[in-house]
């Protein structure tokens, strides 16, 4: 066979497997270059290969909640995995949603516990999939009497949203969650925000404004002010009941809250990868330097 298409073969048998490449070249070789058999073959050494993907960085994957049918928590989770591919598979979607039953199920305290209560599943995911495979966070939303819990899912899995109102109103919920999902707030409201944070900003524009030759002529009480308006615009823009609403421009978070008479009172947003560096590969190169 040609070298190129041993090289083409062995990139997809890869971007299936998450095996090596030299694993995926001795897969080929043994299995007269049949990419259904040399998977196979593969997935059969799963167990021995495992451990050799540990140092690998798993930032693709799927964020998701499930709501108990008889208690009413819900649970929020992301689980990572290597490539989008595998993402994408009914396989892995089938494994995320199994560890959100056991989390539900068990209601682990930690991450550390739910990694324990879920890892022969992750093992046999890894067998199957030839992926490393990771439970990176989780956390339980446990409904009270009066409250609602609404929840949002986007782009099949790589937004989650959580939103806990003070009372039931499942369609202002569905909005808000959509709305956080979108703009990404960083904070509830105002007071959520640390004085840190704040003082740390205004030194921020305090040293932007020295800077600029139009404001370090200004009068300090003036530069003062036109500071305080800066720092309250860039907080602004983070804090979720100041944000314009998503389905109602024309008013804030905040007004259409008031206008149900409702209060957030929680919200968690998780999204796939997000503070994950992931690893850039030049797959052209990594083959040449491996085939000689």
């Amino acid at each position: 066979m040609a070298e190129g298409n041993l090289i083409e073969l062995i990139k997809v048998l890869r971007e299936r497997t998450g095996a090596g490449l030299m694993d995926c070249k001795a897969a080929l070789l043994a299995n007269d270059c049949d990419l259904d058999k040399a998977g196979d073959y593969l997935r059969e050494k799963g167990l021995a290969k495992a451990a050799k993907k540990a140092d690998r960085i798993a930032a693709e994957g799927l964020a998701i909640t499930t709501t108990c049918p008889k208690c009413g928590a819900t649970v929020i989770l992301e689980v990572n995995c290597e490539t989008d591919f595998v993402s994408k598979g009914d396989a892995f979607r089938e494994l995320v949603n199994s560890v959100s039953e056991v989390i539900l199920a068990k209601r682990p305290a930690s991450i550390e516990e739910a990694k324990e209560l879920t890892a022969e599943l992750f093992t046999d995911a890894t067998v199957k999939m030839g992926e490393k495979f990771d439970l990176r966070r989780f956390e339980i939303v446990e409904k009270k009497d009066g409250q609602g819990i609404s929840t949002y899912v986007h782009m099949g899995g790589k937004i989650a949203v959580v939103v806990v109102l003070d009372k039931e109103d499942a369609e202002l919920g569905k909005g808000i969650a959509m709305h956080v999902a979108a703009n990404n707030p960083q904070y509830r409201s105002t007071d959520e925000i640390p004085a840190s944070a704040v003082a740390h900003e205004k030194e921020i524009q305090l040293a932007a404004a020295k800077n600029d030759e139009k404001l370090a002529s200004k009068p300090e009480e003036m530069l003062l002010k036109i500071i305080d308006s800066k720092v309250n615009k860039y907080f602004g823009e983070m804090v979720l009941t100041a944000q314009p609403y998503l389905l109602d421009d024309s008013k804030t978070v905040g007004q259409a809250l008031k206008e149900k008479g409702v209060s957030i009172l929680k919200f968690i947003r998780y999204q796939v990868g997000e503070g994950i560096e992931k690893r850039k590969d030049d797959f052209a190169s990594e083959v040449m330097s491996q085939m000689k």
